[in-house]
């Protein structure tokens, strides 16, 4: 992914907090022959441990259906790329002052590369199933308790296949009207609160101001 400079993310951080609030990933690999394949699936920073200051040395865990022939291509222990996205926003002119303006989408991004790693035991796939249902009922109040259904996870655990990630590189875009002056990135985020939802909203309010106009899309 090219990076516009201006666009980086603000911090290591920021880039740790988006993989934990946007876990569903896009996690593609390349067979010997045809084109890259990819899978949809959660991909969560384990919660035992206290989240990373920064993601490359990171380990993240993600487990797939056995029927999916794409882990056959975790054998090798090749290496991956994860997209973590937070949900996108078209941005109309009609936010901006009166004249000439083009319209653009905001939305914020990390392409995680690093070498995967087959787990393919039930203990291991169990653990990684648990952390998964940890990692994603955290951001709900209250919280679902699975105590009463681990037998039946263990029931089923044979089912998929569970795999670690290990980080080595982690670029990152922060599209997020930073180019634009403080009362236009509020009626941007307000707009993109009503038409998208709070998550990409919220992240344009935490955005400050980062680069000169004219640098990309």
């Amino acid at each position: 992914m090219h990076v516009y400079g201006s666009y980086a993310a603000p911090s290591e951080a920021a880039k740790v907090d988006l993989v934990r609030r946007f876990p569903f990933a896009v996690v593609a690999a390349s067979p010997p022959e045809g084109p890259p394949v990819a899978a949809h699936l959660p991909l969560i920073l384990p919660q035992d441990a206290p989240p990373p200051e920064r993601l490359e040395g990171a380990v993240l865990l993600g487990h797939m259906a056995r029927r999916n022939p794409q882990w056959r291509m975790f054998a090798g222990g090749p290496r991956i790329l994860a997209v973590f996205s937070s949900p996108h926003g078209y941005v109309s002119p009609s936010l901006y002052p009166p004249g000439p303006a083009a319209p653009t989408l905001d939305y914020a991004a990390v392409h995680v590369t690093g070498r995967v790693e087959l787990t393919d035991t039930p203990e291991d796939s169990l653990h990684v199933v648990e952390e998964t249902v940890r990692a994603l009922e955290s951001r709900r109040a209250p919280q679902w308790d699975m105590a009463g259904s681990r037998g039946f996870f263990a029931s089923i655990v044979r089912h998929v296949v569970s795999f670690r990630v290990h980080v080595e590189e982690a670029p990152a875009m922060f599209k997020l009207s930073q180019d634009m002056p403080a009362d236009v990135r509020d009626r941007v985020a307000r707009d993109l609160s009503a038409t998208v939802g709070p998550e990409l909203s919220a992240l344009v309010a935490e955005a400050g101001p980062g680069r000169e106009p004219g640098a990309g899309v």
